[in-house]
């Protein structure tokens, strides 16, 4: 989750900063791991003022804003119907029967009547969320559901509360842009964590995948772009996620880089490799502390973006980073981003292949090849 903040032309416009009165919201999500029940969790953690929730429902997805006839079933919250999620809080709802499979979409829709003023959400997404007016909670068909932003409201966490199941958890993919997904071809689930999760489910593995990536994220300094500090939501994001057993971790990119007068790295100016080694040993320790292995990537490569972040002291940087998460011996295993997306050519740049059109973000190729490098047997 991150606080609200009005679109702009790279993300496009979103409700967060108004919010919703007398609207239904429909949101879709991919499944990781099936199972027999599901819940949602439900986030306030910027409101100023208690979340009113008139209703929830959740079903099977029939592609964009449409629900499977006969498969939509109302959510519970301590048994009501309606719920209220306090300022600064998270809900979960309570389990409903709901056979899930691996990788398979559902929709959830949120029904409010009051005004909720400005909302806790994501600020990028490449799964549409829908609005429409009034109540249609139920709705099979997707006709009401005009209007869709790139972003996601409220929504925090869909369980699989299937206790007991032999193997099962929960891997948290933790970091910036490269984690959330930016670069992934629209509505293709291509990110980092779907292919870890395809992966996954391949193998018969039944973890859960959780992607708590927000781009421009930093280790260090809150932004208004990028979310709260890595290391204070580390505990809420990642730790405190049901059955978590594992945690992928890229950091560093938007704490070293230069970029002068971008307001999205304020405050806070670029950070020494020492500073963002010190961060990350900070996470280390926190996960170890709750029994949670501890996987590291290095830093992608960043020479030829076309937005400038990159500086001859910048690789330099990045480069004892990197040095340090490949040989330092203090994660539990290692995913090596930087040389799996390296142009042969120059090691500093990311090989055109594996590159979005902005010359710094994996694409779906590039995605599908960190994906590939991944230890299953060290989550």
């Amino acid at each position: 989750m991150q606080r609200p903040q009005a679109g702009n032309e790279d993300n496009g416009p979103n409700w967060s900063t108004e919010g919703f009165r007398n609207h239904s919201l429909r949101q879709v999500i991919r499944m990781s791991a099936g199972g027999t029940r599901v819940r949602i969790r439900l986030s306030n953690l910027y409101g100023t003022k208690p979340l009113k929730v008139a209703g929830a429902t959740i079903g099977r997805s029939a592609g964009g804003a449409k629900a499977w006839p006969g498969t939509v079933v109302p959510l519970t919250f301590g048994g009501g119907r309606s719920a209220v999620v306090r300022p600064g809080g998270e809900l979960a709802g309570d389990p409903v029967p709901l056979a899930t499979s691996p990788l398979e979409k559902l929709v959830v829709t949120l029904r409010f009547t009051e005004a909720t003023g400005p909302t806790a959400f994501h600020r990028f997404t490449p799964q549409p969320a829908y609005r429409a007016p009034g109540d249609h909670l139920s709705d099979v068909g997707s006709d009401a559901y005009g209007e869709s932003t790139d972003a996601l409201y409220y929504l925090s966490g869909v369980d699989v509360p299937d206790e007991g199941a032999a193997g099962q958890g929960t891997v948290v993919a933790f970091g910036d842009s490269l984690v959330d997904g930016v670069g992934s071809a629209h509505g293709a689930d291509g990110r980092l964590p779907d292919v870890l999760a395809e992966r996954l489910a391949a193998a018969r593995r039944p973890l859960g995948v959780v992607n708590a990536g927000i781009g421009g994220n930093r280790l260090r300094h809150d932004s208004s772009c990028g979310g709260d500090r890595a290391i204070a939501r580390f505990g809420r994001d990642v730790l405190d996620r049901p059955g978590v057993r594992a945690v992928l971790v890229h950091l560093g990119a938007n704490d070293i880089r230069d970029t002068p007068g971008d307001p999205c790295l304020r405050p806070g100016g670029p950070a020494t490799a020492r500073q963002v080694i010190d961060a990350q040993r900070r996470l280390i320790r926190a996960a170890r502390a709750r029994g949670v292995k501890v996987v590291g990537a290095t830093i992608l490569p960043m020479k030829g973006a076309l937005f400038p972040v990159w500086t001859p002291q910048v690789e330099k940087v990045r480069d004892a980073v990197n040095h340090w998460i490949r040989t330092g011996g203090e994660y539990d295993a290692v995913v090596d981003v930087d040389r799996i997306l390296a142009d042969s050519a120059d090691r500093d740049r990311p090989r055109l292949a594996y590159v979005y059109e902005d010359g710094l973000h994996p694409n779906d190729a590039g995605y599908q090849a960190i994906a590939r490098a991944i230890d299953l047997k060290a989550l």
